[in-house]
């Protein structure tokens, strides 16, 4: 058996039609589990559970808002019956509009709240029942370093929400520990995602790129493999805590701070 390995395992993850999604989707998938993808995107959503299914995984696409207590709930309740068991649920779903706090409407912030959230909080109660009769579980949660580590103008309410998901992580995993399930959470810096390349100039990515000490954009991968770690039985003692997968993005000091070219 490798390290990390997930056979037999089944596991959740929303948002996972494109992006960070579906890299830790098909990470866990790789690593042996049986991967049941999420979203609300349901073309994009079949079409990925068909590649890995194609690539010889297991893999299936289940259409579920994580707005939406009873599509949660009832998409759960379906898995659980089909598989047996849910060992592992990711909560990966989020939104990240670009406004300033002075143009944001209420219902633009409930709504990044409802996502981003209301969501993960949905997720992981909604999997508490079936963790606690199988006494065990993984929950990992998607944050990020804006809003628990830095920020910038635009992303009040992503910012918020995200340091939000820390702040229930832990008081879960205190809540859940009797169970033996773990909640922990991973905080990617600046991940090149087919949303980036499709919405931003190269200017721009050029831009994040030369803030990270490591010269690079993360890829969906990078995240993907804390995440399938986290989910492991390697990670069994760590619960209540987070990863940060940034590059060493939020190593320096100062924004302007002068990072060393690479050596010759």
């Amino acid at each position: 058996m490798s390290a990390f390995d997930l056979t037999g395992k089944v596991a959740l993850v929303t948002g996972a039609q494109r992006g960070i999604g579906l890299g830790i989707a098909t990470e866990l998938a790789h690593a042996g589990a049986h991967a049941l993808l999420t979203g609300i995107m349901d073309e994009d959503g079949e079409c990925a559970a068909d590649k890995l299914r194609r690539a010889g995984y297991l893999a299936s696409y289940r259409h579920m808002d994580t707005r939406e207590e009873a599509q949660v709930s009832q998409t759960v309740a379906a898995i659980h019956a089909e598989m047996g068991r849910i060992d592992i649920a990711v909560a990966n779903a989020a939104i990240y509009p670009n406004t300033p706090i002075a143009a944001i409407s209420p219902f633009e912030w409930d709504d990044v709240m409802a996502v981003n959230l209301r969501g993960a909080f949905l997720l992981a109660k909604t999997c508490l029942p079936y963790f606690q009769r199988q006494r065990s579980g993984r929950v990992i949660f998607l944050s990020s370093i804006t809003g628990t580590r830095v920020s910038s103008p635009g992303y009040a309410h992503y910012a918020a929400s995200k340091a939000g998901v820390l702040g229930f992580m832990r008081t879960a995993a205190l809540e859940f520990a009797p169970w033996n399930v773990t909640l922990n959470a991973v905080e990617p810096g600046n991940i090149l995602t087919e949303g980036v390349v499709e919405h931003q100039p190269q200017s721009f990515v050029d831009a994040q790129r030369a803030a990270v000490p490591l010269r690079r954009l993360g890829t969906p991968h990078d995240v993907a493999h804390a995440v399938r770690f986290l989910a492991s039985d390697e990670a069994s003692y760590i619960t209540g805590q987070s990863i940060v997968v940034d590059g060493g993005q939020t190593l320096p000091e100062m924004a302007t701070a002068i990072l060393p070219e690479a050596a010759q």
